[in-house]
This record gives structure tokens, sequence and C-alpha cells, in this order.
């Protein structure tokens, strides 16, 4: 019996196309018959489509060729003995050896066998089994027309695995493909379920679990270079919970930030309301001294550092009072300007996790990519699409952000953390973390100044290893998500700016049991 621990385990487990074959191979070598395997997946399902429909639907069930289809005649014929009236349309004449035999024993049973108008009409709810994982070619022409169609029936649809027509590593379009109002994904995640560009074809998402065996998934899958869904489970587990009731301040971390400007002044305290939220210990800032009294206003309990400033009120140089080597993390970026290129630099020889983020990635973009393979701590560094581009413009950004970041991570030896609906992190090892929760209403200016705060008061708490600098990302990505979740609950998606942002990241993480 597979244990409670493992069975979560595998819910974090996302695969590619190739992986999820090569797996299911195994099982079916060690003796698992293909047609078991489909009669009980196609049941999980049938009880899962039973739970929401109404008594009154009437269902078409698209068959496809392969045994996607086969999932769809098991749930057509478990429905039709539930009392639902069924409708069954094919698209395509020949189907696969054990779906035909399906086909045959729903026709021996009498579930009506349609065209497609008449199905279209007829039908109330559709479950989409026209093409499960794997599909390569791109979906054009009667089908391509018949599926728009489809998507514009208004009605809900309930896709096996994946929405057909979405590329199952990429989760591009392949031509065409079905807007699911609902995606059962099977035995493990896919892909696309994690790709932006998958975004609005996938509707509320689900795994159903059908005992994959945790021996055939490790004996497909390499130690490195894996990809996980971050779960509650697993971002909490990475937070430094629970505090032994004999700590202090000095050993929580001591975090400093090092940002704004006279220009970019908010972004200093929005950074900083971050890292308040994180717990840190201890917390210095260093800023313009023209900013230190805004700063000490809104952070009384911070350590405010002003420092010598230029003409335009950006930093000019951090003062010879800083020890880089007395923190356990070191923050830097937010509203920084441009013309801060000698700081950068001075961080990058710092002895301590860096965190670059903003004008921190913006000046590393003029000093290059060559000068963080000189670091000996990990260095974490948080693009959003556009800053990606820039730093690594060799790397296409879409539709794999998957791969792009984890491209990115390995050549340039760091934590990289790529913004976006479903942030991806990367680490130097290649192994990927993709959050799956997050929410529009963090697509504001300030949102990623106060991450950058966040992040590094995580990872001042936790110790100075690349291993932890992920563990720690991941965990302050899937945090911040979560405080823009339960905003957007109480203020609306408009209603959710950066500043009431840092007020959610206390509640958070206590919250959705």
């Amino acid at each position: 019996m597979t244990s409670s621990s493992q069975r979560d385990a595998i819910a974090q487990i996302v695969v590619r196309s190739a992986q999820m074959r090569a797996i299911e191979e195994c099982m079916f070598a060690a003796g698992m018959p293909v047609a078991a395997l489909m009669e009980k997946v196609a049941g999980l399902l049938a009880r899962q489509l039973l739970a929401r429909l109404g008594r009154s639907a009437i269902v078409g069930v698209i068959v496809g060729p392969g045994h996607n289809g086969g999932d769809a005649l098991v749930i057509a014929r478990e429905l039709h003995h539930q009392g639902y009236p069924v409708r069954i349309w094919q698209p395509f004449p020949q189907l696969k050896e054990l779906t035909q035999a399906h086909a045959n024993y729903a026709r021996h049973l009498g579930i009506p066998w349609l065209e497609f108008s008449p199905f279209l009409a007829e039908c109330t709810a559709i479950v989409d089994g026209l093409f499960g994982f794997g599909l390569e070619r791109e979906i054009s022409g009667e089908t391509a027309a018949q599926i728009r169609k489809i998507n514009r029936s208004g009605k809900p649809i309930f896709s096996i695995d994946l929405p057909s027509g979405i590329h199952t590593d990429t989760g591009e379009v392949l031509g065409e493909a079905i807007k699911a109002s609902h995606t059962f994904c099977l035995g493990l995640w896919k892909q696309a379920v994690l790709q932006d560009s998958a975004i609005d074809y996938m509707g509320n998402v689900e795994l159903i679990d059908f005992d994959i065996p945790l021996p055939d998934i490790d004996a497909v899958l390499a130690e490195t270079q894996r990809c996980y869904r971050i779960t509650r489970e697993s971002a909490i587990a990475a937070l430094p919970l629970p505090r032994p009731l004999l700590s202090h301040k000095y050993t929580n971390g001591h975090l400093l930030l090092v940002c704004g400007s006279q220009q970019y002044a908010g972004s200093a305290i929005l950074t900083g309301l971050g890292a308040r939220a994180s717990g840190v210990g201890m917390l210095s800032i260093a800023v313009p001294e023209s900013l230190k009294h805004l700063l000490v206003a809104q952070l009384p309990e911070a350590l405010v550092i002003g420092c010598p400033e230029t003409e335009e009120g950006a930093i000019a140089k951090l003062p010879d009072s800083i020890n880089l080597q007395s923190y356990q993390a070191i923050a830097c970026g937010p509203g920084l300007t441009r013309s801060t290129l000698s700081i950068i630099e001075q961080l990058l020889h710092s002895p301590v996790p860096l965190i670059l983020d903003a004008d921190g990635l913006n000046n590393l973009v003029t000093l290059g990519i060559s000068h963080l393979h000189q670091r000996k701590a990990p260095t974490i560094l948080t693009p959003h699409a556009g800053e990606f581009k820039r730093l690594f413009p060799q790397i296409k950004i879409m539709p794999d952000r998957i791969h792009a970041a984890r491209q990115a991570a390995t050549e340039s030896g760091t934590v990289v953390i790529l913004k976006g609906a479903k942030t991806a992190i990367a680490d130097p090892e290649g192994t990927v973390w993709v959050n799956p929760e997050s929410t529009p209403a963090l697509a504001r200016g300030g949102s990623g100044d106060v991450l950058a705060g966040l992040l590094g008061g995580v990872i001042a708490q936790g110790s100075a290893t690349v291993i932890d600098a992920a563990s720690a990302a991941t965990a302050a990505v899937w945090w911040h998500g979560q405080a823009g979740i339960l905003a957007a609950e109480d203020r609306s998606v408009l209603g959710v700016d950066a500043f009431h942002l840092t007020e959610y990241l206390t509640s958070s993480i206590l919250a959705r049991e």
C-alpha cells in the first residue's frame, strides 16, 4: 500500500509527454492490463462527473481514435447506466482496438451515435475525449471548425487529461483547442497545466490519482531536472516554522535591503514591508540619505542606513560602515535606477546569498551574466518576461516557460524565478518548481518589490546553500501568491495595491486549511 506521504509526493510531480508514456509502459510491463487501467481511470472520471452534473443533463461524449476516446466511452457507458441521456460523436472512423471494443458495447447498449450538428444541439454538457496527452500535430480543417463551434456553444466542457489541441509539454495551442470548463489531469500533472500559454484553455484543473507506483515514476525520472507543482504543504515545509522557543532576533536572520531612490522612494518602502512580513529577525535597509526619514516612519523597527547619493537622488555608494559579511542575505534592486552599476558589482563579491530584482537585474545586463560565475554563495534572479529577455536573449521564453527557466538557471548557475501567472523557479541543477495558483490582482506596480523583500527575509532565516535558497524561493513565491488571492477575495482584483498586499502576507499562511 502506498503511504499518504508517498501519495502527497506523487501529487507534486509534473511530467512531460515522453515521461508519462514511459511510466505507463513500466506499469504495463509489470503486468497491469491496459484494459484494467482504462476501466479504473474512466470509473474515477465517471464518479467525478456524477458529482458535478445535474440530473437533467444530456451528456455529449466526444470519442477520439485513441485510448482517450476509450476512456470517454467507458464514461458514456457508466453515465448511461446511471440513467443519464448520453449522445456520442465520433469524428474519425478508425479507432484503436480497445477503444473500438468499448464503442461496440456502447452501440449494443443503444446509446445514440450522432453527427456533429445534432450532437451539439442536443447535449447540455460535453465530455472531451478527442485527444489525450502526446498530441503533436496541428488540428486544422473541419475538426478545427467543429472545435470552434463547441467553444462558442457556452456549454460546460469536461476534458480528459488535457483539453484536446493543447501540447502536453509546452501548453501551446496546436492550431485549435477545446476551451475546457474543467480538466481532469490523469495520474500525474502534465507540464501544459502549469504553462502560461494554456491558462485560457484549462478551466478548473483537478488531478485524478490512479495509484501509479512510486518505483515506476522513479525508474523513469532522473533525480535532477525534475519538475514539481508547489503545494501548500511543500511551501510551508520550506519556511522556518515552527521557531524554537529559545530563538531571538539574532538567530532569526539579518537581511540587508539595498533599494530606493528619490524617483522611486515607494519601492524601498514596499520592499521593506515585504521583508517585515517574512518575520526576519533583523532588517537593515540601505537607501539614499534623503529617504532615511521616510523609511524610519514606515518601518521603525528597521535599521535604516543613509547612503551618499548622486545628483539624481540614487545611491552613489555604500557606506564603509556596511560589512557585507555580517548579513545572512542581501536583496538588491527595487527602485535603485540604472546608475548604480558599481554597487551591483560590489554586491556580487559578497559572501552571502544575494537576490537581484528590478534594477539589480537591469544593471546585471550591463555587467554581463558571466559575473555571476565568480560567486560562491547562492544568487537568486527574479525576472519578469521583459527582464528575462534582456538577461538571456538567446533563450526563447515562450511557449515553454518551464524549459526557459531551467536553461537560464543551469547556464547562469543561479536560482531563477521567472515571474508570471504560473511563476517557475529553477535551480542550477535544472530542477523546476511551478506555482499553480496566483491572481491577476498581482499585475500591478510594486508587487514585485514586495516579493523581493519577502524572499530576502525567508532566505535570511535559512542556511546559505543553493538547495535551501531554491526551497525558500518556492515558499516565498507561493506565500506571495496566496496573499494576493486572499486580498483579491476581500478587496476585488482591481482593489489590491502593493501596500495592502503586504497586510495579507501575515494571514495567508494559516488560511485555506
